[in-house]
């Protein structure tokens, strides 16, 4: 058991997504599961499948930027927010404008108006220095600001050099043999590990740790009573990261959401899964219904 993953039993635990009445994990889906399907679709499959809500993915497609457009979707599909995730990807850095810090302050205003309860964010850039600099301080003054929204930060993996050398199979099966990601360099400051600094919250993603080749028990019981986000995904241990279907791959999914539902876990899940080989809506649909399906049965309390 993931004895660290504590929570709150106030009025409502903050960035729990839930009151203490509903002993219910929340499941939602992020938005980036549908691509190349825009985020009305991710509305649309959340509904037409059952999930609790969605995590916004805030990226280049103009809806998801938009707080009073994705506010006519929630009404529109009857689906909440539960979750907004930073534009701060390299294909989103001109996303909200240039300057990191702005953009993360802006994702936090978003999530209160759009009633969620988590801000998902990744470490700094090594290239962003002022930003990375005063992130940690940041990420504590926005909460504190806010009262009820967290911002939790994401662990990432490094950029490892077998990437450039074949398949993902075969990368997956060196990672293996070496019992480790091999040479790499990591983009992030100070680290791909959030816990090297130390925040008050954390978003667990199961496939940067396998990208990573860490061990998702390890560092979960590192982030303790501060994880209050899972991104529930899969990974072989590729050097490319997968967001495998969870139950696909090499990560411990069904175990590690088992402990959390045994645990005082009062976070949310999130399904952030890569559907783009499906060839048709309906390949896709049942990719999400599976993927929703493992959640429900693991994670029930």
């Amino acid at each position: 058991m993931i004895t660290g993953a504590t929570g709150d039993t106030g009025a409502e635990a903050r960035g729990s997504g839930r009151s203490p009445a509903s002993d219910r994990i929340l499941v939602g889906l992020s938005t980036a599961s549908v691509y190349p399907e825009n985020t009305e679709a991710a509305f649309e499959y959340a509904a037409d499948l059952g999930y609790d809500g969605v995590e916004l993915m805030v990226w280049a497609e103009s809806v998801s930027q938009d707080v009073a457009a994705v506010t006519r979707l929630v009404r529109r599909y009857s689906v909440p927010v539960l979750a907004v995730h930073a534009p701060c990807l390299l294909i989103s850095q001109r996303v909200w404008g240039a300057d990191p810090v702005a953009k993360l302050e802006r994702s936090v205003h978003a999530a209160e108006d759009l009633g969620a309860r988590t801000v998902v964010v990744h470490p700094p850039f090594r290239w962003q220095r002022r930003y990375a600099d005063g992130f940690a301080d940041q990420v504590g003054e926005l909460e504190e600001a806010s009262g009820h929204v967290v911002v939790a930060v994401e662990n990432m993996f490094p950029m490892r050099a077998d990437r450039f050398w074949g398949a993902k199979e075969r990368s997956a099966e060196r990672l293996e043999r070496r019992g480790g990601p091999g040479p790499g360099v990591s983009a992030f400051a100070p680290s791909y590990d959030p816990t090297d600094v130390g925040h008050e919250h954390y978003t667990l993603d199961l496939s940067h740790t396998a990208t990573a080749g860490m061990d998702a028990f390890a560092l979960a019981e590192r982030m303790g009573g501060g994880l209050t986000h899972l991104h529930l995904a899969d990974g072989r241990g590729a050097s490319a990261d997968e967001h495998l279907i969870p139950g696909h791959g090499s990560q411990p999914c069904a175990a590690l959401c088992r402990s959390l539902a045994e645990s005082a876990f009062s976070g949310q899940a999130v399904l952030e899964v890569n559907t783009q080989t499906a060839r048709t809506r309906a390949e896709r649909r049942s990719m999400l219904a599976q993927s929703l399906a493992f959640a429900r049965e693991h994670l029930s309390r």
